[in-house]
């Protein structure tokens, strides 16, 4: 007789076999965090809660598939993904749609896509194959290789212009040099050569990018212009006091005064209703999220697997960095999104095909030769 009951026990297992649960477990906290207040942020509009609730399946579902790849076959879509960004990148230029004077989506037929996203993978991914490669033989060449590599997709993100994810590519590219072993010395020539170019780069900004970091020094120079955003924001924040005005009960909230409060803005939207405390607690989870990566990070058996790991960890550090900066006002606003909260499919894919990855690495460790 078919036991049927040990056929389901060992596909159940087969099912989980690749899920980190302490990662799983703090990413579905941020998660239902994010959900709540986004159906907060759209009490009038509830349709966009059972989307983002979509999007969180398909996106988990691609971690799933992504967690069941080893390393070494993660190794093996490093180029081909990059130069599909870069490919995309271009195409973006030539035939992309044209939102908000900023030519970021590239239609495909009944669905359009942010080539940009794909490069927040391909670029760790392309960066760690490749120390992983010269991992013997790494001289100051590589790291100028790497940066070169960093660079293109770099500036053709800017270009369109989208400096919010532009920087956030950067930055996952610049943390796999940097644990690649960059020489300190060439960061801090680096430091010192970006502080002396500042005055050229000030004048190669767009002039709403302009206005958005005078803004930050002085929001009140134009109060309902683009001083508006980090007024209200700020607003939010400080009426929520120390425990928060209630659920739903965010005056600056559903009175309409906080904009894109489903999106960018959505952390002024949960600090005003959840105030200090609510803050403290989801920084904390944002610090369990990163302790857990680093944690991954560390005990990875290969070069591959460390700097793909530390970069994706530290991209959802920074991600969050700069969306509760701006959001506070410390940060110019760039547009960038609170990763696992704010609204949106994309990006949210994207994010889960780091988990994905962060999944791969750790419950394959045991499998992967050094």
């Amino acid at each position: 007789m078919i036991d049927i009951v040990g056929t389901l026990r060992r596909g159940g297992r087969e099912l989980i076999a690749h899920i980190d649960f302490p990662l799983l477990l703090i990413t579905l906290a941020i998660m239902g965090v994010g959900l709540a207040t986004v159906n907060s942020a759209t009490w009038d509009s509830s349709h966009r809660m059972v989307s983002q609730a979509g999007n969180m399946g398909i996106a988990m579902v691609v971690m799933w598939f992504v967690s069941r790849l080893p390393p070494q076959k993660l190794m093996n879509f490093a180029i081909p993904l990059y130069v599909i960004g870069l490919v995309l990148l271009a195409c973006v230029f030539l035939f992309g749609i044209k939102v908000n004077g900023a030519r970021r989506w590239l239609p495909l037929g009944f669905v359009r896509i942010q080539p940009a996203e794909i490069m927040k993978i391909a670029m760790p991914l392309m960066l760690a194959w490749y120390f992983h490669k010269y991992e013997a033989v790494l001289k100051m060449k590589h790291y100028a290789i790497a940066s070169l590599l960093l660079l293109v997709p770099f500036a053709m993100i800017a270009k369109q212009p989208d400096l919010g994810t532009a920087l956030l590519v950067g930055a996952v590219g610049f943390y796999v040099i940097f644990f690649a072993g960059l020489p300190w010395k060439v960061i801090i020539g680096l430091i010192v050569a970006g502080a002396a170019a500042a005055p050229l780069l000030w004048h190669a900004l767009h002039d709403y990018q302009q206005k958005r970091i005078l803004t930050l020094i002085d929001p009140t120079t134009d109060p309902l212009g683009t001083g508006y955003h980090i007024i209200q924001s700020i607003i939010a924040i400080g009426s929520g006091g120390s425990f928060g005005k209630g659920y739903l009960n965010g005056t600056q909230t559903h009175l309409e005064f906080i904009p894109e409060k489903h999106t960018d803005f959505i952390f002024a939207v949960y600090s005003e209703e959840w105030g200090l405390l609510g803050n403290a607690l989801l920084l904390f989870l944002y610090t369990l999220l990163i302790g857990r990566g680093l944690m991954i990070a560390s005990g990875a058996p290969t070069l591959f697997s460390r700097l793909l790991a530390g970069a994706i960890t530290l991209g959802f550090f920074t991600y969050a960095f700069i969306n509760m900066g701006m959001v506070s006002g410390i940060l110019p606003v760039v547009g960038v999104p609170l990763p696992f909260m704010s609204y949106g499919g994309t990006a949210l894919v994207t994010l889960f095909v780091g988990i994905g990855v962060l999944m791969s690495i750790q419950t394959h460790r045991m499998l992967v030769k050094k």
